[in-house]
């Protein structure tokens, strides 16, 4: 036997093998077919495709699943927002109402201005940071400084300023809120664009306390609860808490703060 004939019966060989392969995938295929809504299709279409998770949900199929399937909120997507949370609406025939808009807001003025109670060197991770003895900051309550919020951020909306502390832009901001459940200290937190007064603390130690580590940390003095003509503020264990059904955004709070803790924006 010649060669050529042995490449020939080797390339049939292969072909016919081929051949069969193809025809077994195509029967499996058929036979294993899973039928996919067409609605989950036509949604996952107009959602925004980046898998970010902030739905709750795997990607963005899951949550198109769900949507469809399972009454999962059409306003669940908060990257692609209202504009997108309308299409999926028009889809499903269902009307969806415009909500206002929120973004995460920064509780904490500490960063330089919080003593450092060690010099930490090791990974730049906030969480990393936190189990050395919840922290190297004066503050337990307080921003570490150490970015992870900006790293978890898919749309580069976050940064740390010169004074060691979380910056959002607003602007690139879609409200995914994946800085906010990556916070160790819980420091982000959702606020709506109306809502103009907040207190810049999250610690609740006694005044003493707080004052020996931050300059503007809120001591609990209740300067701020006098002073509020509506009623719209009280402090509980320490620290001062804005209730925003209430306020006007008078600024008297603000003016009356010693320490610098609350701020209107």
């Amino acid at each position: 036997m010649n060669l050529t004939t042995i490449l020939i019966q080797s390339m049939a060989t292969l072909g016919g093998l081929g051949l069969a392969i193809g025809i077994m995938l195509i029967v499996a295929s058929k036979k294993f077919k899973v039928d996919v809504n067409p609605l989950v299709e036509e949604v996952t279409e107009i959602l925004p495709g980046i898998n970010c998770g902030a739905c709750g949900y795997a990607g963005c199929s899951d949550f198109a699943e769900h949507v469809v399937e399972d009454n999962a909120p059409l306003t669940g997507c908060p990257v692609g927002g209202f504009d997108v949370a309308k299409e999926i609406g028009g889809i499903l025939g269902q009307e969806v109402s415009d909500a206002e808009a929120e973004y995460p807001y920064v509780r904490c003025n500490g960063g330089i201005h919080c003593i450092d109670r060690f010099n930490y060197e090791g990974i730049e991770d906030c969480k990393a940071v936190m189990m050395l003895s919840e922290g190297e900051k004066g503050c337990n309550y307080g921003c570490m400084g150490r970015g992870t919020c900006v790293r978890v951020c898919p749309f580069d909306a976050i940064h740390i300023g010169d004074d060691r502390l979380p910056k959002i832009n607003k602007n690139l901001c879609t409200s995914c809120g994946i800085c906010i459940s990556s916070c160790p200290n819980d420091i982000l937190v959702f606020a709506k664009e109306s809502e103009k007064v907040h207190v810049v603390c999250m610690s609740h130690d006694k005044g003493k306390t707080v004052k020996a580590v931050c300059e503007n940390g809120c001591i609990g003095c209740k300067l701020c609860e006098k002073a509020c003509p509506v009623d719209a503020v009280h402090v509980t264990k320490f620290l001062a808490e804005i209730d925003q059904e209430k306020c006007i955004s008078c600024g008297k709070c603000v003016e009356k703060c010693p320490q610098g803790c609350i701020e209107m924006r």
